[in-house]
């Protein structure tokens, strides 16, 4: 537990420049604390401890704002920034040097027994306001873009975003944990991409419109240039709306 500990102060220092203390994190952060709690509450729990772990969580969510059950697995390192509102189920795990934002929940589905909360490998970054729900899993270095909602697993490398959450970037590149706001506008690509397609198919019917006109009247008709053939099997399009949707 000490060992545990000590990482989440030294992940501190190094992924928050706010921090100017050891003493100003142990008072002034309640990421910290709920973990530090959580470490004893989630040790009372693996002895079956009655009640107290249970007790123990509940104290911790009133001071911090933060709400971790006992049973939950969280391993060295892990962030959660400022905190507040943040979730995390009895099932759920979570992998080392992770970082969390306020208003994250890692929550469940279903009412049977057993895993039913999300599994977060080693170091994924999930943004302010995401859920992440179900028995799934999301794959290291995986950045959540702030308010998305992810349903399904989720490989490695990947950058997820949207509402039910897609994964629009997938890389071995190593992400910039910070970086969580810098990402994609998946919404605004798709849109532009079928704005252009409409005009140029408004184009061709003009076209098309002012050919048969000329044809009628026994003028000569001009030729007609036909636009480039544009499919929904573009790759941002696939992207967004994923594979199944578009076959």
């Amino acid at each position: 537990m000490i060992k545990a500990i000590l990482a989440d102060l030294s992940i501190i220092k190094e992924r928050d420049p706010a921090a100017r203390g050891l003493v100003e994190v142990l008072l002034c952060y309640p990421g910290f604390q709920a973990l530090t709690l959580h470490r004893i509450s989630n040790s009372l729990w693996k002895y079956n401890v009655p009640l107290i772990p249970r007790l123990l969580s509940q104290l911790t969510r009133a001071f911090t704002g933060i709400e971790i059950h006992p049973g939950a697995n969280i391993g060295q390192g892990v962030f959660i920034d400022h905190g507040m509102g943040v979730v995390i189920g009895e099932t759920a795990e979570i992998g080392n040097r992770c970082l969390l934002y306020q208003g994250v929940t890692l929550g469940g589905t279903g009412k049977a027994h057993g895993k039913r909360h999300p599994t977060l490998a080693e170091n994924v970054v999930v943004g302010a306001g995401a859920k992440v729900l179900g028995a799934i899993r999301v794959g290291e270095n995986t950045r959540i873009g702030a308010g998305s909602v992810v349903v399904r697993d989720v490989e490695a490398d990947s950058t997820v975003v949207g509402i039910p959450g897609r994964v629009v970037h997938q890389s071995g590149v190593r992400i910039n944990p910070l970086a969580h706001s810098a990402l994609p506008d998946a919404e605004a690509n798709v849109i532009r991409n079928l704005m252009e397609r409409i005009d140029q198919l408004e184009t061709q019917v003009a076209s098309l419109q002012t050919y048969i006109q000329d044809s009628n009247s026994g003028r000569k008709t001009t030729e007609m240039f036909p636009g480039k053939a544009q499919s929904l099997k573009d790759r941002e399009i696939i992207e967004f709306l994923g594979e199944e949707t578009t076959n």
